[in-house]
Formats: C-alpha cells, structure tokens, sequence
C-alpha cells in the first residue's frame, strides 16, 4: 500500500509539473489548468485512502466547508478584487502549514518527543507560515485599502526587525533542544505543559509580528512582488510541512510553488529595475512625491484636455492603435467595454494591439487575466520588450488607467524615485489619448511628465464612461 501512495503522489507531481509547464503559455493554459487540478485531484484522492488520516467525518467537513466558501468566494469576487483574494489565499496557505506543524509536533511531544529533523523543519514551516499569513493579511489590507497603501516606517525599524528575528530563532532553538530529542518526555511537562505549548505559542506570536513588520513598510506600488514573494512562501511552508508530516505530495507541491513564486518575483523586480532588497527594505514611495517632477512638469507645462469626439476622430482615421491597460481600467470594469472599441476600430480597417507591462495593475498578470474575461485575442497582446521598438511608427496610443509604467522620467529624471524602470515608451507615438480620473498620481506618488507632453491628451472621466462616449463617437464618425 505504501508504494502504491508513493507512486500515486509522483504522478500527481508530474501532473503538477505538465500543468505548470503549459500554464506559461497562453495558448495551452486551459489544458494546463486542467492537468494540474487532475494532478490535484489524484493528490486527494490518494491522502484520502492513506490510513494516516485522522477521521473521514473530519475530512468530509473540511471539504464540505472550503468548497462551499471557495464557490461562493468564485461566484462573488469581482475582479478588481483578484489581487486580495490572492494574498488572502497565500495566507490561509501559510496559516495551514503553522497548525498541520504545531499540531504534529504537539502530538509527537506528547509520545516522547520529536527527531531533531522533523523539531527543525516544524519550526521552519511554523516560522514562515506565520508569515505568510499575517503578512498577506497586511497585503490583502493594503490592497483594499483598508490599510494605508503608503510605506509605514518609524525609528530603529530594521534593528527592531532584527531582535525579532533572533528572539525567533531562540525561541525555536529551544524548542528543537527541549523537545525534539526523543526520550525528554519528562521534561516537556506534557503536550499541553509550559515545556511546550508556551515557547510554541510564544513563537508563532512573535512569527506573526514579523509578518506584519515586514510588509507594513512596503508601498502599494510593489504590491505585485509582495504578492509573488508571499505565493513563494506559502509553498515553502507547505513544503516544510510535507516533512514534518513524511507525505511526498506536500513536499513536491510546495516546493514547485516555492520555486515558481521565487522565479515570478525576481521577474518583476527585474521589470521594475530594482532589487529584492530595496523592495522589502527601501519603503518606495514614502515622501517622495516631489522628486519626480521636472522638465515639463516644474516649467508649468499645459494639460491638453480633449473630447470624446475629437478623440473619436483621432482613432477612427488611424493606422495602428495600441491600448494600454491599466489599474484604472480593472476599477471600472471596462474591459468589456474596451473590447468593443477595439472590434469598431478594426472593422475601421484600423490595426490594434494590447500593450502589456509586467507590472501594471496589482498582481502579476492581472492585465492579461482581465482581457482575457473580455475573450481579447491572445496574439493582440504584446510584451513591453515586443511592443516598445514599434511606438515610433504608432499612430496613436490609448492609455488607460496606466500610470507610473508609461512616466517617461523613469527614461529622463535621474531624480525621479522610478528612475531606471523599464516601461512602455508611448510619449513615443505621434499621437497620445489617457483616460483618466483626474490628475492625481499612481502608487509611485509622483506626477506623470507624459500627462505634459505636447502629443499627450487627456480624456477625464470614469474609464468605462469615457470608452462608453468613445464608442458612440466613432460610429457616428
């Protein structure tokens, strides 16, 4: 029967495995979605028939309750909301390590004590899946903003940081040295005695803290490397569990999305130009509002204010077009909207494209996950490094809801906190239209100089009003 487990969870790893592969491809992303829940699924099935389980009456009732919450949560979220539920979802993942781990050290206390090995990764998955959850759930905060999505510093933050971390490591320490050799069951004062339960309860305490530290201090604008690098964690932990716990499928499992979410963050650090360090330590965007004006901005440069007509015409009579979505555009819940636009303008004769940069909105992918509710063609979609070299040649650009990742000072302003970003060159295209609320400036906190530019317009409004006008325009024109 063990071998039978063994070999069931290396084909559920496998599967795992296939869906990510073919989930980094549009085009085989279904099939891949489909493969690893089948992989899942198989995982399931195969915990449910090892007799290590606890009771079937337990685990009916955990699911019966999560896939009651996980229809509803389905059913209701919107998807502007995607990005919370995400970092709700690392940190239920990561709560779920800290009490399958303090649970089975708990129990292996109470029968003599656990193996140094197992003492160890218990207080690893319990340390980094208390993180994860308190941290998500500061992220989750930010995101709705419910929290203030500006960096919170105050003094002597990285030494206090760093004293919690060494009280951690202590706490921990002593753990693994009291209760993890077997034979001191003397000494634990029970499962339930101060020899355990208390340090162990101290640890999680004092793991939570820190989660919340270490995401407090970080701005709304890298809201999308938090959520990778918590995604990361959350797989970590699972992995660390599955140890503790001697199951090779949590193991596997974690480890894939350990190593995904790791990989993902370091992509989007290398979107932003900046490291992993300056993400987490360097609060971006705390009092920095000034620092990117100049050139036109400093000068006093004119806002050019345009009509839905007139910019109808604009797009009506053009060659090329390319829309750039944005945070904006998920607020409004206009890529319904934007794709009617896109269909009227190429029945126009009109050629248009989707401008995507890895960053934009608030989670990784987010742009393409919300074009694609609107059934936009994959291959309209162009990455930032595709699209870039063809600006020059565009007619005209339809930016909307997009901020800090098309602010030419990340090209010009040395100054400027953003400076050294890649983003997507549009001030580039003959022409310029942004949809936009009012003048006020993205998570970077800093004034746009594209909003300045002689072949920049600007259309105010609710993005799905403004396309709505748009659209009605170009029909009539």
């Amino acid at each position: 029967m063990t071998a039978l487990v063994e070999l069931a969870y290396l084909l559920a790893a496998v599967l795992f495995i296939m869906g990510l592969k073919w989930l980094a491809s549009p085009a085989t992303a279904r099939k891949g979605n489909i493969v690893a829940s089948l992989g899942m699924l198989l995982a399931l099935v195969v915990t449910l028939l090892d007799q290590r389980i606890v009771t079937y009456t337990g685990i009916l009732i955990g699911i019966l309750l999560g896939g009651l919450a996980g229809v509803v949560l389905a059913r209701t979220i919107r998807m502007t909301a995607m990005p919370q539920m995400v970092a709700l979802l690392n940190g239920l993942g990561g709560a779920a390590s800290v009490l399958v781990a303090a649970g089975e050290f708990l129990r292996l206390s109470e029968q003599g004590g656990a193996g140094i090995d197992v003492s160890v990764s218990v207080q690893f998955s319990i340390l980094v899946g208390a993180v994860t959850f308190s941290g998500s759930l500061v992220a989750f905060g930010k995101l709705q903003e419910i929290v203030t999505g500006q960096p919170a510093t105050y003094p002597l933050q990285k030494p206090l940081n760093a004293l919690l971390l060494l009280a951690i490591l202590a706490t921990a320490a002593y753990l693994v040295a009291t209760g993890g050799q077997p034979g001191n069951a003397a000494s634990l004062s029970g499962a339930f005695g101060p020899g355990v339960l208390t340090p162990l309860v101290v640890l999680v305490v004092l793991s939570l803290v820190l989660g919340v530290l270490s995401v407090i201090p970080i701005g709304g604008a890298d809201m999308p490397v938090v959520i990778s690098l918590l995604n990361s964690y959350s797989g970590i932990a699972a992995s660390s569990t599955g140890f503790v716990i001697d199951n090779d499928g949590l193991i596997i499992s974690g480890a894939l999305v350990g190593a995904s979410g790791i990989i993902l963050t370091q992509i989007m650090c290398k979107a932003m130009n900046r490291s992993l360090g300056n993400v987490l330590f360097g609060a971006f965007g705390s009092g920095q509002a000034d620092a990117g004006i100049t050139g036109a901005v400093a000068a006093g440069g004119t806002v050019r204010q345009v009509s839905a007509d007139d910019a109808a015409i604009v797009l009506a009579y053009a060659r090329e077009a390319v829309i750039v979505p944005g945070y904006g555009l998920a607020v409004s819940q206009a890529q319904h909207a934007v794709r009617e636009l896109a269909n009227l303008l190429e029945s126009r004769g009109v050629q248009v494209r989707y401008a995507i940069h890895p960053v934009a909105g608030r989670m990784p992918g987010h742009m393409n996950v919300l074009l694609a509710e609107a059934d936009v063609p994959y291959d309209q979609l162009w990455e930032m490094e595709r699209i870039n070299p063809e600006f020059e040649r565009i007619d005209v650009v339809l930016v909307i809801g997009a901020n800090d990742v098309v602010n030419p000072a990340a090209r010009s302003n040395p100054s400027s906190p953003i400076y050294g970003m890649p983003i997507l060159d549009v001030d580039k295209a003959q022409q310029v239209i942004v949809l936009k609320r009012s003048m006020n400036p993205g998570f970077a906190g800093i004034d746009n100089e594209l909003f300045y530019k002689p072949n920049t317009s600007m259309l105010f409004g609710d993005a799905k009003a403004s396309l709505a006008g748009l659209i009605a325009a170009v029909k009539e024109a």
